[in-house]
């Protein structure tokens, strides 16, 4: 019998200031994860679908925005869902992987027995007890998120290739030059804590090939200028590529919606996305009304507290 007091902590990658280019001017004065889709701040969604996690014991925003600009909003959410969110801020880029590493000591607090890893930038129904379960029943080191798109897409993100009966997953390549597979990473992780010794296992041969050749130190300076820094992972190419294969890593499919948020117009799309959701899982978040007393309203919307809509307007969904 499983121990009731097994917890599980969720990290939200939500970049840096040089990552939300594709939306300036919007990016200007508010950071991309709080630019609003569906009604609310785009770090919301996964946000609140980590809520849905069996003994949750905490959420941690990690990024290298400055940590004024999130300290409202974190301050609110924790409130609003009674669940703390602590935004980690990293000196520098440390990778996706890298980043987890950087604050493992923040992440382990609570000796969680799962570490959920989700990209802010994802938008899609996040299955993630689904994913604790299946987790829990493949016994390895982390399962990844994956969805079938066209061939056409594919190459634009992580394929990957498992074993259709075990799920396993057996070759990973990111936006690979040559068709592989029409199953892709979405960007939605679980893993145990064995994923920090994974990564310090990779910190280790990158200071060993960086240590391999006795130079001057004129040309130490030109070797660093040239190369990635040492303490700089990426989850895909440095964890999950090498990885594959050995049983250590498995998949969990979603038939449901999914996109990635790189630009304005796509944002759009995944409003529409979320609002119809909303009409199912939380019907109480859509504006209603039949143009007697309020405004009539066509179709899944989200109308901001603040806004004031005159009862002859009709608003209509896009």
């Amino acid at each position: 019998m499983e121990s009731l007091e097994e917890k599980v902590v969720a990290v939200i990658i939500v970049g840096g200031p040089a990552e939300g280019t594709r939306f300036r001017p919007l990016s200007f004065n508010t950071p991309k994860p709080l630019l609003p889709l569906a009604g609310r701040p785009m770090v919301h969604h996964p946000i609140s679908a980590c809520k849905k996690i069996p003994n949750l014991a905490q959420i941690f925003l990690i990024g290298f925005y400055e940590g004024k600009e999130f300290a409202l909003y974190v301050s609110s959410i924790s409130n609003e869902l009674q669940v703390p969110v602590r935004y980690l801020k990293e000196d520098k880029p440390h990778g996706s992987a890298g980043s987890l590493y950087y604050f493992q000591d923040q992440i382990m607090e609570d000796s969680p027995s799962h570490i959920f890893l989700l990209n802010c930038d994802v938008c899609c129904n996040f299955p993630l007890p689904n994913m604790l379960d299946a987790q829990k029943r493949y016994g390895g080191m982390g399962t990844l998120l994956v969805i079938k798109v066209s061939a056409e897409s594919a190459n634009q993100f992580g394929e990957l290739v498992a074993d259709p009966i075990t799920k396993e997953l057996l070759h990973y390549t990111e936006k690979p030059e040559t068709f592989v597979s029409d199953l892709i990473n979405c960007g939605v992780y679980i893993f145990t804590p064995k994923i920090f010794d994974a990564i310090e296992d990779v910190y280790m041969r990158q200071e060993d090939r960086a240590n391999v050749h006795h130079v001057t130190s004129f040309e130490a300076l030109q070797i660093t200028a040239r190369s990635p820094p040492t303490d700089f992972v990426r989850l895909d190419q440095d964890i999950l590529s090498p990885l594959a294969g050995k049983r250590q890593l498995y998949t969990y499919e979603t038939m449901d919606f999914w996109e990635q948020i790189k630009t304005p117009g796509i944002s759009i799309k995944c409003s529409a996305l979320y609002l119809a959701q909303f009409r199912i899982a939380s019907p109480d978040l859509l504006a209603k009304g039949d143009g007697t007393k309020n405004a009539t309203v066509v179709g899944d919307v989200c109308i901001h507290p603040s806004a004031k809509v005159h009862p002859t307007a009709k608003v209509i969904s896009c």
